[in-house]
């Protein structure tokens, strides 16, 4: 059974972080940076070529994980794979021991290393979660009987920021009809918005946890604010880092300040720090979990 489903249904606060596995077969950081994290977090995301850019894939970070003690969750988007590797890596992940996955439709090529690959998108997030449960039922995609059927704790993510709102929330509803267990959203900075999706999301029933972005400077907040769709960063915030003479220590306190105003509205915190993964338990600290 998922502890990370456990810990959901405990009904304490939530608490899950990030981790881009290493561009490379050097391990070395990403084994500090996940052992820093351990009786920190319920469980850690380890993500899959994001933002399109290629790295070590997240099926081998999260079996690093499972050998540290801590709990996985893998990462799936629809962009590199068609169905037939997609529901192959679900049920390798099975076999591994890994239950908890988040299922993404990906960033498109254009903004990641390597341009010129050829994007496949065969399925989305939604019918990406539609393949697992088809999976758990014992069959795949083309109706095929599986010898044995996994299990799986599905996770999505949505977009409380997104103007209009509304298509956010009708993809949330396909997500959970279509089965998901839990929602990570993407980086929140206005917790007055944030309310206003939980008031609505809440009818859907199930744990979304706020997404939480270390910001490392005004310039970052500036340019997430240009080129990212649905997060904004209030011009308050960007002051703030703007006069900060320690601009890490500076967003490491917004993101504990963020926490604690939104802990109220959902169940949970998903910490995103973006190469920054060995400042997770700082904010924490200052957040006071």
């Amino acid at each position: 059974m998922s502890n990370l489903s456990d810990a959901f249904k405990s009904g304490k606060f939530v608490v899950t972080a990030e981790v881009g596995p290493a561009k490379g077969t050097d391990v070395h950081e990403y084994l500090e940076n996940i052992k820093l994290m351990k009786g920190r977090v319920a469980a850690v995301n380890v993500t899959d070529q994001q933002s399109a850019v290629m790295r070590t894939g997240s099926l081998a970070g999260c079996m690093l994980l499972k050998q540290s003690g801590l709990e996985p969750i893998m990462q799936m988007t629809c962009r590199d794979r068609n169905r037939i590797a997609l529901q192959s890596d679900l049920l390798t992940g099975a076999v591994l021991g890994i239950e908890n996955v988040l299922c993404l439709t990906g960033d498109y090529v254009t903004l990641g290393d390597h341009p010129q690959a050829k994007p496949v998108f065969d399925l989305d997030s939604v019918s990406l979660i539609q393949a697992a449960k088809m999976l758990e039922s014992g069959k795949d995609l083309a109706g095929k009987e599986l010898k044995g059927s996994p299990k799986y704790f599905l996770g999505a993510c949505v977009t409380p920021g997104a103007d209009p709102l509304e298509p956010q929330l009708l993809k949330l509803e396909k997500k959970v009809k279509a089965g998901v267990q839990f929602i990570q959203t993407q980086a929140v900075y206005e917790p007055a918005k944030f309310e206003a999706f939980m008031k609505k999301a809440k009818a859907f029933g199930i744990p979304i946890m706020v997404g939480i972005v270390l910001l490392r400077s005004a310039a970052m907040a500036r340019f997430m604010n240009k080129n990212v769709a649905g997060i904004h960063v209030p011009d308050v915030l960007i002051g703030e880092l703007d006069k900060a003479e320690d601009k890490q220590k500076k967003g490491i306190e917004i993101a504990a300040r963020l926490i604690n105003e939104m802990k109220g509205m959902c169940q949970g915190a998903h910490i995103m720090a973006i190469g920054l993964e060995h400042r997770v338990p700082a904010i924490l600290d200052a957040a006071g979990l």
